[in-house]
């Protein structure tokens, strides 16, 4: 070829690039399991995968169903098993997508600003209001206000904002999920820990959200392949038969991760086999979850955008249902009742994800707080352009 030829040839413009259009694709980043978008440190705009919206509304979904069915286990060895089977992946599932959705997280001063925007605000003010409910409704007036002692649903905050702030470090860890592994174990055999920042959950839970930050969209493409979709009918059945068979045998308290095995009143060994048990099972569940979440846009996929908030909101009237003693009717503790407050638990908390309420409690959930933070010079002069 002659050097015209092969000039004209080298400035030639390439031919255009096929379009990523695969649900799990890396233009998803503006996403996170459970906050809002100005938390993810992603810029807002881009495009949302209708999967993964799914995925986070199915789970908090899961979530208000598991607070309902709480109060009927001692009455129902089915709602048991059920309880059981569904607190095995629904926390997992929201914390795997909460890590790979913080796979871009680096602390830059804009991250960070999203971070206690997005995430340390709100526990601040949820963490206070809980706190005044439980006096109130409560009834326990001397109940002490403590941003050290997250209560109840609070504690997934704090976790996010460790996890994330921890991100940067197991990124340039040769085997992150290994040693997170290795710090849950211990974990669980440290009675010691206390109960500030709720560290036990912190750390128990901290594998699954780095296996989200070592996930790709592939790993996504894998279990959402029809034979996945098939192979997660008979995991999850027997999972149901194994709760069912375990209900009366296991405390129930393992799934919560919140204590040692020696605060459970079993042996420090224990800890040790059942995490590195419960983590598989719970992998596995997961996958068999992500599996048959639709990939397609629904009616409830503008739901997922909002899962922090009904999340959060839906934690009083859990709360508030044991304070005024609604349980105490014979009928919620009859199968039509369980079926009952299945359904109503699935409806409110779908509404308080939708976009009203949305935007009655954005100004909690993503303040923007731009007289809390310093202007560097690329942002004054973009302003000023």
């Amino acid at each position: 070829m002659s050097e015209p030829v092969r000039l004209a040839a080298s400035r030639a413009p390439l031919p255009p690039q096929r379009a990523d259009i695969s649900p799990s694709s890396t233009r998803t980043a503006s996403h996170t399991a459970a906050t809002p978008a100005a938390a993810t440190g992603a810029k807002p705009g881009k495009a949302r995968d209708a999967f993964f919206d799914n995925a986070k509304y199915l789970a908090i979904v899961l979530v208000a169903m598991g607070h309902a069915w709480e109060p009927l286990r001692g009455d129902s060895r089915a709602a048991s098993a059920l309880y059981m089977t569904v607190y095995a992946f629904h926390m997992p599932a929201f914390i795997v997508i909460s890590g790979y959705f913080s796979r871009s997280f680096d602390a830059s001063p804009g991250r960070l600003k999203r971070l206690v925007t997005g995430v340390a605000v709100p526990y601040v003010v949820f963490e206070v209001a809980y706190t005044l409910f439980k006096r109130t409704a409560g009834d326990d007036p001397d109940y002490p206000f403590s941003l050290l002692d997250p209560w109840y649903l609070t504690w997934f905050l704090i976790a996010l904002f460790v996890w994330r702030l921890s991100t940067p470090l197991w990124k340039v860890i040769r085997w992150p999920l290994p040693v997170a592994l290795a710090i849950a174990v211990l974990a669980s055999v440290s009675p010691d820990i206390g109960d500030d920042l709720d560290l036990q959950r912190v750390l128990q839970f901290l594998p699954f959200f780095v296996l989200g930050l070592c996930l790709k969209p592939e790993h996504f493409r894998l279990v959402r392949r029809r034979e996945a979709r098939l192979l997660a009918v008979p995991v999850f059945a027997s999972a149901l038969l194994f709760a069912y068979w375990a209900a009366p045998r296991m405390n129930a308290a393992w799934f919560y991760r919140r204590d040692s095995a020696q605060e459970l009143a079993a042996p420090g060994w224990s800890g040790v086999v059942m995490t590195l048990a419960m983590f598989g099972c719970s992998v596995l569940l997961v996958a068999c979850f992500f599996a048959w979440v639709p990939g397609r846009k629904l009616w409830v996929t503008a739901l997922g955008a909002g899962t922090l908030y009904g999340y959060l909101l839906h934690g009083f009237l859990a709360k508030g249902s044991r304070f005024w003693d609604w349980y105490d009717t014979h009928w919620m503790h009859t199968p039509l009742g369980e079926v009952a407050v299945t359904l109503i638990a699935a409806s409110v908390i779908t509404v308080l994800c939708t976009p009203p309420v949305q935007r009655a409690f954005r100004f909690v959930m993503e303040p923007k707080m731009e007289w809390a933070f310093r202007r560097d010079a690329a942002e004054v002069a973009r302003r000023r352009r």
